[in-house]
């Protein structure tokens, strides 16, 4: 096993790839989990976090016009996603101090600080008794050694699990649950408005930048 791979699986576990695929059988609602919106053929559940105040979210909904694989090659493809992901200010992967990470700074609306990320990640292809199923798990790493900006919020607790798999058609069924803490003073607006607006508009941009993929790779 690589050292890289020995610290990522410190970070996660078998059960933390087979939690995040069954959720496309079995979503888990119970202990609390409420209905936020629903749109576009998206559901998205909360949780509320009595801790910080904030709400984790889950959310299930399905990619119509593009597949589990390719789906999961343009999450994974952080230059391209500087392309079509108009909140990300900088994203790259880098050794620091010997600890593969993904450094991301994302865009604030003025007059807010912008708020920047340092995690971990990793993907896997799954069978499962025959059925193919693709995750990729974040998780913060504030152990990184990698300087914070006097300008810039770092997001120490943050967490995201994705899995995907076919539709039955040609397109993907997908779960994503996630939770960050991003600091400061958020008006409350904000983050029902990202959730509510975001997370929908983010699907669709995948969506697209999906059907763009094969376009952007001949090119480069």
């Amino acid at each position: 096993m690589s050292e890289d791979r020995a610290v990522m699986s410190l970070m996660f576990t078998e059960e933390d790839f087979q939690d995040a695929w069954k959720e496309l059988d079995e979503p888990q609602l119970d202990g609390g989990w409420e209905l936020f919106t629903e749109t576009m053929g998206v559901k998205i559940y909360r949780l509320y976090d009595k801790e910080t105040g904030l709400y984790e979210y889950k959310v299930f909904g399905v990619l119509a016009t593009c597949t589990p694989e390719l789906c999961a090659d343009v999450y994974m493809d952080l230059t391209y996603r500087k392309h079509w992901d108009e909140y990300v200010k900088e994203l790259y992967e880098k050794d620091f101090d010997g600890q593969s990470a993904i450094y991301w700074e994302v865009k604030y609306p003025f007059p807010l600080s912008n708020r920047d990320y340092v995690y971990v990640r990793e993907r896997r292809d799954l069978d499962v008794d025959g059925r193919k199923i693709w995750v990729i798990l974040a998780r913060s790493s504030p152990q990184t050694a990698c300087a914070e900006k006097s300008s810039v919020l770092r997001v120490k607790d943050y967490k995201q699990s994705v899995a995907m798999e076919s539709d039955g058609s040609s397109g993907t069924k997908v779960f994503m649950n996630y939770f960050d803490n991003p600091g400061g003073m958020i008006p409350t607006w904000l983050v029902n408005w990202a959730a509510k607006s975001g997370v929908p508009a983010f699907l669709t941009n995948m969506q697209k930048a999906c059907s763009n993929y094969a376009n952007y790779c001949q090119k480069k």
